[in-house]
């Protein structure tokens, strides 16, 4: 049988290495982390899944904490009023389809990665830099990047025409905490952007001590949302938290006047540039390694994506290798199976990147006319399931002119 290395433990790599081995493939997983470094670190994302990432965990036998995930039932929509404070000039919210959920990586990736050696796979734990992967090109028949960061990953060539930008567009943080007051009706990502300033979302998760929300801030650079690097403790990023709250957002404040943290690691802040990469590397060698997920397609997180996109690449990446059987691995059959992946990350990356810059009218008055419009207001929200369905209306001001205009004669006929 075919041997496989996969570098990386997360979203993409591990459910990937665990496919692999229920077909019988010898597969080697690299990491730098031992579950417990993991279990005892520093969270690592915001990681809300929507159903059809959520579908493909379960098709392979990896939700083990659905029942414990608390669901999150809608997305909500709020714009602060530029000149009444505590006002909102845009507020609406719409249920999903089929509820999302958000599983602390804390929890899921030391489990998958002692699954890993408990169904026949090998764990290395290391570093992986070029001598490191061309020992695994020398031992395997293919070798697959799936982590999202350190110097290895720079080895993949950015790729410039679908890189729009090549700096930070938000300065981000993350304040995992318990005690959040929970939203009428059903649960919620509760999004809200406030112009020139930055955006700030909230949902409902699983941590490591149980149901908890994570808190998304995402600043404008050089703006007052700006502030994560001069933050020296746990408890002073919960106050800036909480403070930025009181100043821009009084209502999210009203929610968050219990919240304390769920543990001194539920921190994050930092920035990265969004970049899409070229998904084949060579070695020194001329051996080929294969990129995968957050590797070579790295999305801001202001539209949730980034665990989705990781975990349909491994759905793609996985049907690729079972259907490509004995043949070799080459250049041209990984440039081809990236480029499935791309025909549906290409508009999530459009979609994301188009958040990060100032909305353009058609999209402003979409997202207005989603507070009186309900079942347009559902599309929206319904989007997240699956970007490609934004398009071409997103970008399109005639097709969303058109597309607003057919929800006000649906909803005329319902008042009717």
């Amino acid at each position: 049988m075919r041997r496989i290395a996969i570098v990386g433990g997360g979203q993409a790599g591990l459910p990937l290495a665990l496919g692999l081995l229920s077909k019988g493939y010898e597969v080697t997983v690299v990491t730098n982390r031992t579950p417990d470094d993991i279990h005892r670190g520093k969270v690592m994302s915001s990681q809300c899944m929507f159903d059809p990432s959520l579908q493909i965990e379960r098709d392979l036998g990896l939700n083990q904490w659905e029942a414990a995930c608390p669901p999150v039932e809608g997305i909500g929509f709020a714009v602060p009023h530029p000149e009444s404070k505590g006002a909102k000039l845009i507020d609406w919210s719409a249920r999903l389809d089929r509820p999302a959920q958000s599983v602390d990586q804390r929890v899921k990736m030391p489990v998958w990665l002692e699954q890993v050696e408990a169904r026949g796979g090998r764990v290395l734990i290391q570093d992986a830099g070029v001598a490191e992967l061309e020992a695994l090109a020398d031992s395997h028949d293919l070798v697959l990047l799936a982590a999202g960061k350190g110097e290895v990953v720079r080895l993949f060539e950015r790729d410039a025409a679908r890189s729009p930008f090549d700096k930070p567009q938000r300065a981000l943080a993350l304040t995992y905490v318990h005690g959040l007051e929970k939203t009428p009706e059903y649960s919620r990502v509760a999004f809200n952007l406030i112009p020139g300033v930055g955006e700030y979302f909230v949902f409902p998760a699983l941590t490591l001590s149980g149901p908890c929300d994570i808190m998304v801030f995402e600043g404008v650079p050089g703006g007052p949302l700006d502030f994560w690097r001069d933050i020296r403790t746990p408890q002073e990023h919960l106050a800036a938290s909480k403070r930025f709250l009181e100043t821009y957002l009084p209502w999210e404040a009203d929610r968050a006047r219990r919240a304390e943290l769920t543990d001194d690691n539920g921190i994050l802040a930092g920035a990265f540039a969004p970049t899409v990469r070229k998904p084949v590397m060579t070695l020194p060698s001329g051996k080929l390694v294969f990129g995968l997920g957050d590797a070579v397609v790295t999305n801001d997180p202001i539209t949730g994506q980034g665990a989705n996109n990781a975990t349909k690449a491994c759905k793609v990446y996985l049907d690729a290798i079972l259907a490509h059987g004995e043949q070799p691995y080459t250049r041209g059959w990984m440039e081809h199976t990236f480029e499935q992946f791309w025909d549906y990350a290409r508009w999530v990356v459009q979609w994301t990147n188009s958040l990060l810059t100032p909305p353009p009218p058609h999209v402003l008055q979409l997202l207005g006319a989603a507070a009186n419009l309900p079942s347009l207001a559902g599309v929206v929200a319904n989007g997240f399931n699956h970007p490609p369905s934004y398009f071409p209306w997103w970008a399109d001001q005639v097709e969303c002119e058109r597309l607003i205009s057919s929800h006000q004669v649906v909803s005329v006929s319902a008042a009717a």
